[in-house]
């Protein structure tokens, strides 16, 4: 039995009750770097894996196995990726995205957001020109420094909130205008652009 959990933005206290039960009762764990390292106070005895190959390689066994991953596993998550590779998953608990986390901290509604994720795609930002408010996702690469200087170089005004390692202790989130240089504090990083529309 495969069964796929969200463990949330990363700090413990996120984990819904549901995947607390799933991480303390599982007979084996397997877990990204950063789930791995948020749940290693709970269960020491994870396998850590960094691609998603070696996650296939441990779905094929016979034991009940729980995957653990960041985030929302359904929102742009390992969800689609082991579909994609026709494994069957049993179980899928749910997790607190750290996008939700993010609106949250900023007491703004999210209904009429648009959502991309450049966090390991290449998406284009010309989306996000004729959208009030959007939401992304970024990576090492695509970060809020870059994101903000392409969004200026699409002649595009508004701001952007950048929240870094959202739930840890060295949590920041910044407020800025489009265009404006900022320095990169993570590579674990959520943005949301409010358009300033014509």
């Amino acid at each position: 039995m495969l069964t796929v959990a969200g463990i949330g933005p990363g700090n413990t206290k996120y984990l819904t009750v549901q995947v607390l039960e799933a991480i303390k009762s599982a007979e084996c764990i397997v877990a990204f770097g950063r789930a791995g390292e948020s749940i290693k106070d709970l269960r020491s005895d994870y396998i850590k894996v960094k691609n998603i190959d070696e996650v296939y390689r441990y779905s094929l066994r016979k034991e009940n196995i729980l995957i653990l991953a960041s985030g929302d596993p359904c929102f742009y998550g390992i969800l689609e990726y082991l579909k994609n590779k026709d494994i069957l998953v049993d179980e899928v608990f749910p997790g607190l995205s750290s996008f939700q986390y993010m609106m949250g901290k900023l007491k703004k509604s999210w209904h009429n957001s648009r959502f991309l994720s450049l966090h390991g795609r290449e998406e284009s930002l010309e989306s996000v020109l004729d959208t009030p408010m959007t939401i992304i996702l970024t990576d090492s690469i695509n970060t809020p420094k870059t994101i903000s200087k392409k969004l200026h170089e699409l002649s595009m005004r508004g701001t952007m909130y950048i929240g870094y390692n959202l739930s840890y202790e060295d949590e920041c989130i910044l407020k800025i205008n489009i265009g404006e240089e900022i320095e990169d504090i993570s590579s674990l990083a959520v943005v949301v652009v409010e358009n300033e529309m014509d």
